[in-house]
């Protein structure tokens, strides 16, 4: 994983799932990480741990939905390292349930962290790749993203958006920037996405195949891999899913 030595790796939703997993991998292959979340206590304690292992790695409190907390991310993570050369749009919500259930609330919130809080990631980072020329975004999808089910219609919509946001950066800005852009598409993971719920017909559902998920370390290799390959290298999209599933 040489490629991944000492880039500078900003991570959404790092303070567990997937996001932790990305952190602590990639901490392992010599990058220097950003954590963002939320949840103060519970970054600290990831990044504690990966300066225990002999990585480096340091924490801000952002939150997705908030434009200013992103843009004082990117700030940050420039004052402290001077580049920019990976940001993982990592952070979602999926408080799925059926559209009769009418949960307006929650599919706003799904709409301003899967969508607009990934929009906020791209916004920040992008003016300092562009003067960097280069860069590699890699966006969080879902196979949601491809095939609608019942009680999934808004978490699909947005894991859709998310494939065409990440595909438009893409037509935009490889050719002439040199900015890699990349979707990951998750099958069912073992993650807290399944703590968002509040349908109790659709917690019923996920209970019954939650043991099925794979490990958020699977995902994580998935983005190492992306990230590791050669600039002159593009991997667009990349599914991991359940064998049994």
């Amino acid at each position: 994983m040489e490629n991944i030595h000492n880039k500078v790796v900003i991570i959404t939703g790092a303070s567990s799932g997937i996001g932790e997993a990305t952190a602590q991998l990639l901490a392992q292959n010599g990058a220097k990480v950003v954590l963002a979340a939320r949840r103060e206590e519970r970054l600290q304690a990831i990044v504690n741990n990966i300066k225990q292992s002999g990585g480096e790695a340091v924490s801000v409190r952002a939150d997705v939905v908030s434009s200013e907390d992103m843009q004082k991310l990117a700030a940050f993570t420039l004052s402290k390292y001077g580049r920019i050369d990976v940001l993982v749009n990592n952070a979602g919500v999926m408080p799925s349930s059926r559209l009769h259930e009418l949960r307006v609330d929650e599919w706003d919130h799904m709409i301003d962290v899967n969508i607009k809080g990934v929009l906020h990631g791209i916004a920040a980072v992008l003016p300092t790749m562009r003067e960097q020329q280069a860069g590699h975004i890699i966006n969080l999808s879902s196979t949601s993203g491809y095939q609608v089910s019942p009680t999934s219609a808004v978490y699909a919509a947005t894991k859709f958006a998310v494939r065409a946001i990440s595909e438009g950066l893409r037509l935009e800005e490889s050719a002439t920037s040199r900015i890699r852009s990349t979707v990951i598409v998750p099958g069912l993971t073992k993650t807290e996405l399944f703590d968002t719920i509040t349908s109790p017909e659709v917690q019923m559902l996920a209970n019954q195949i939650s043991d099925k998920g794979i490990s958020p370390d699977r995902i994580a290799r998935a983005i190492a891999f992306a990230i590791n390959e050669p600039d002159d290298t593009l991997i667009s999209e990349i599914m991991v899913r359940p064998t049994a599933m």
